[in-house]
């Protein structure tokens, strides 16, 4: 059976978990307490080499880290990953975005539930606000006339995008502001098997604490 180290808030680790709900595949979990310094113990290094959720230990012991990564492997094969190259390369193209552009509200997002914002260097959050708006202005641009970002399918593109960018408003920033990502949220949720539960940073009381 597939092992899933995991840390609830992680939006990334829920990436995973969506993906492994789609597509009905049963998993252990084990918890990484990332703010008590488990994620760099050695056993966990030898896993995930920056000591880093989410992570997936697979039935033959090989163990592979990074959402994105994992959600390719995970993916091949099935309706959320593109057999044509073409657009293969279209939803790594997009995933590459999220992790360039996306983790800006990813960051601002962790600071702003976990106290951690006023704390910060205002001009590193400026810079910040200022990729993470650019990067909603440019889904909103490219969500217009299509009803995926990588076409016409709900792919893996979309769940690591969505990851984030539906809780865009919890890091200070307007979806409303921009109608084409709100819709292409509504979608999302609506396909089978969505997995809605999101768990808050309150359940550790370490979280408002620096990574280790």
């Amino acid at each position: 059976m597939l092992t899933l180290y995991d840390y609830l808030p992680s939006q990334n680790a829920w990436k995973v978990r969506l993906l492994l709900n789609h597509l009905d595949i049963p998993y252990r979990t084990e918890i990484v307490r990332i703010f008590e310094g488990e994620g760099q113990r050695a056993g966990f290094l030898a896993v995930s080499p920056t000591g880093a959720v989410p992570a997936l230990r697979l039935p033959d012991g090989r163990a592979l880290a990074e959402s994105n990564a994992i959600l390719t492997y995970l993916a091949h094969g099935t309706p959320y990953s593109p057999a044509d190259p073409f657009d293969q390369a279209k939803v790594q193209q997009w995933l590459s975005f999220e992790q360039d552009h996306v983790a800006s509200i990813a960051t601002l997002r962790h600071w702003t539930l976990t106290g951690k914002l006023a704390r910060r260097a205002p001009a590193l959050v400026e810079r910040l606000r200022v990729v993470a708006h650019k990067a909603l202005a440019i889904l909103e641009r490219e969500l217009a006339p299509r009803p995926f970002i990588a076409g016409a399918t709900y792919t893996i593109a979309d769940m690591s995008l969505f990851a984030y960018v539906h809780r865009a408003d919890e890091a200070g920033l307007a979806l409303a502001d921009h109608p084409h990502v709100v819709r292409w949220i509504e979608r999302v949720r609506a396909q089978p098997g969505f997995l809605g539960t999101v768990y808050p940073y309150s359940i550790d009381p370490f979280s408002g604490g620096e990574l280790p």
